[in-house]
């Protein structure tokens, strides 16, 4: 399937790994011409390196550190004034820490917020100038299903990410006549580096294993296995081509069943 994205240009966030670096290759490996967002210069080199190996395509490392609201503004001047628009946002961010809601501090707070909200609320702004201009655009925000079900030691992303989704709902109302669509990808259990972290946080909290902690989190997704980054770089490589141009507003599960609501 052809999905027509040779010559957009897409800026995804936090690409240096993970989920991010996943969606970053299918976008590439389809033609796009990709701009990838981190804060560590070092591990935002590795990834072009690794994404230009794997897809033939280069790719074009930017540092930004995503809670930094002048750091976007200047990032994403640079992406203009290279590309003269952008055609694709990828919201994307690490997550907060694992705490339950009386150890988390004001200043922990305060970070959550300007990752996993702030940093789609500014990225989006900053781009949708352009979209509107050449009335073409795909917002794509990644959150996780700890925005749908909330997690006691999670709080931080239950709280702050569900925002996004309202986010995105307001937007796709707002743009789609101007041919822009927004969409949510709540990526489930996903084996990332970010995985790693929660699994290395409840272990130290449980006394578990790795091994019985994965086994574990594998029992409880009906597919019986984790979900690969790589499925989830399809999927937003699909919404941000023209052939999901009536896909506008939703969040989209990716968990191995794990999310039980009709």
């Amino acid at each position: 399937m052809d999905l027509g994205l040779v010559g957009k240009i897409a800026v995804v966030a936090g690409a240096s790994a993970g989920i991010g670096k996943a969606i970053a290759t299918s976008l590439a490996r389809e033609g796009a011409t990709v701009v990838i967002l981190s804060r560590n210069k070092a591990n935002l080199a590795a990834a072009a390196n690794s994404i230009m190996r794997t897809t033939g395509e280069a790719v074009h490392p930017m540092v930004c550190d995503v809670t930094n609201a002048k750091a976007i503004k200047t990032t994403v001047a640079k992406v203009m004034q290279k590309f003269k628009r952008v055609d694709i946002l990828v919201n994307n961010a690490g997550g907060p820490p694992m705490r339950r809601f009386l150890d988390i501090k004001d200043g922990d707070w305060d970070n959550a917020y300007k990752l996993n909200l702030k940093s789609a609320i500014l990225l989006s702004a900053a781009v949708v100038p352009s979209m509107k201009k050449n009335k073409w655009g795909r917002i794509i925000s990644i959150t996780s299903i700890s925005s749908l079900q909330a997690s006691e030691t999670l709080m931080m992303s239950s709280v702050m990410r569900p925002g996004v989704h309202g986010l995105t709902k307001a937007l796709s109302n707002e743009l789609a006549e101007f041919g822009i669509t927004a969409n949510v990808i709540c990526p489930g259990y996903t084996r990332t580096e970010r995985l790693d972290e929660l699994a290395e946080a409840t272990r130290k909290a449980t006394g578990k294993s790795i091994k019985q902690i994965y086994a574990g989190w594998e029992q409880v997704v009906p597919a019986k296995r984790l979900g690969k980054p790589e499925e989830l770089g399809d999927l937003a490589a699909f919404l941000a081509s023209e052939r999901a141009a009536y896909i506008n507003g939703v969040a989209i599960n990716i968990d191995g069943g794990f999310i039980k609501a009709i």
